[in-house]
C-alpha cells in the first residue's frame, strides 16, 4: 500500500501537495505554505465566495470512485456554484481531513484530479488545511470568483411568464450511482456524470455577461429542488413539462427530478431575451440548452405530464 499520511507527516505532505499545483498567477501575492493566502482584488468587481465538502459515506464511496474522481468532484461542485452566480473563478482553498492510514499515493491522485480541473477552469489553489480524521475522509473546498455588480445571477429576480431552461442532460448522476452500487466495474456516460461532473463555468459566465437570465441555480439537488428554489426566491410558482425534459439515456423521470448531483444549470429567461440566450449558447460552443417549463404568478409548483398536472415532487435534502 505504500507510505501513509501518518508516516510522511503533515509538513512533508503539505510540501508534496504544493509541488503538484502549478505556480500561482500574479494576482496571488502569497500562496500555499503561509498562515493564509494573500490575493489582489479584481478591480471594479464583486467577490463571490462559496464552499462545499465531500464526505466519505455521504457523497462518495471509495469502493467505486477513484481518488482522482474525489478531487475532481470536490472542486467541480464549487465551480458549479460560481457558474450559477455568473462569476469567473479565481482562487480556491483545499482542506483535507485524512485518516492516518490513508496512503500518500492516493493523496497525490486526489490532488492531481483537482489540479487537472483547476487548470481547465483557470482557478488557482492557493492554500488550505490538513487535519486528522478518526473516521471518514473529508475533502472541503472554498472557492472565490469575481463578477461585475450588474451581472450577478441569483435565484431571485425571475418574473411570471419567464421560461425555464436547463443545460445538458438530467438524471445521469443518479443513474450512474445506481449502476455503480450494483456493479462497481460499470462504465458509461451516466457513470462518468456521477464520478466527474462537468461544471458549466463558461456558460454561467456568458449568461451573466449577456444578462440573458433573470435567475439561475445549479442542480446539485435535482431539478425539482432547483425549480422550487427559483420560484420561492422570486415569489412565483412554476409548471415543469415532463415530456420536454432532456433525460440522460438510462435515467428515469424520478432521477431527473430528484436524483441530484447533475450540476447542470437551471435558469429563467424572459421570452423577449431569447436572442441573448442564443448568443450565450454560441459563445459556449453550442452547449445543449432545453426549455423545460415556465414560471407563473400562481405559487403552485406543478408537473405537467400526459395532459394533466400534479404537484411537483421535492428534491434531495440532507435533513
Amino acid at each position: 500500500m505504500g507510505q501513509t499520511v501518518a508516516e510522511i507527516g503533515e509538513h512533508a505532505l503539505i510540501e508534496r501537495i504544493r509541488l503538484r499545483f502549478p505556480p500561482a498567477p500574479r494576482f496571488v501575492v502569497v500562496g500555499i505554505g503561509d498562515d493564509a493566502a494573500v490575493v489582489e482584488p479584481d478591480r471594479n468587481r464583486l467577490e463571490v465566495l462559496t464552499t462545499d465538502c465531500q464526505v466519505e459515506g455521504v457523497h462518495f464511496d471509495q469502493t467505486f470512485v477513484s481518488a482522482g474522481d474525489i478531487g475532481h468532484k470536490a472542486l467541480a461542485v464549487n465551480l458549479s456554484d460560481l457558474a450559477a452566480m455568473g462569476a469567473a473563478p479565481r482562487v480556491a482553498l483545499l482542506s483535507l481531513v485524512l485518516p492516518p492510514a490513508f496512503p500518500v499515493t492516493r493523496v497525490d491522485a486526489l490532488v492531481d484530479g483537482m489540479a487537472t480541473l483547476a487548470a481547465r477552469a483557470r482557478i488557482s489553489i492557493v492554500g488550505g488545511n490538513i487535519a486528522r480524521s478518526p473516521g471518514p475522509l473529508i475533502v472541503d473546498v472554498t472557492a472565490t470568483g469575481s463578477v461585475h455588480g450588474r451581472r450577478v445571477l441569483t435565484r431571485g429576480g425571475a418574473r411570471a411568464g419567464d421560461e425555464l431552461y436547463v443545460t445538458g442532460l438530467l438524471g445521469g448522476a443518479a443513474a450512474g450511482l445506481r449502476l455503480l452500487r450494483a456493479d462497481p466495474s460499470k462504465i458509461g456516460a451516466s457513470v462518468d456524470k456521477y464520478r466527474r461532473p462537468e461544471p458549466r463555468t463558461r456558460f454561467g459566465l456568458m449568461l451573466g455577461r449577456n444578462r440573458a437570465a433573470r435567475a439561475c441555480v445549479d442542480l446539485s439537488d435535482g431539478l425539482a429542488d432547483g425549480v422550487r428554489q427559483i420560484g420561492e426566491a422570486s415569489g412565483l410558482g412554476a409548471i415543469v413539462e415532463a415530456e420536454a425534459l432532456p433525460i440522460e439515456p438510462g435515467a428515469t423521470l424520478s432521477d431527473a427530478l430528484g436524483g441530484g448531483e447533475d450540476y447542470e444549470l437551471l435558469f429563467a429567461v424572459s421570452p423577449r431575451l431569447r436572442s441573448r440566450l442564443r448568443n450565450a449558447r454560441r459563445l459556449s460552443s453550442g452547449l445543449t440548452v432545453t426549455r423545460v417549463g415556465r414560471l407563473t404568478s400562481d405559487r403552485a409548483m406543478l408537473l405537467s405530464r400526459n395532459g394533466s398536472t400534479e404537484e411537483l415532487t421535492a428534491g434531495f435534502e440532507h435533513f
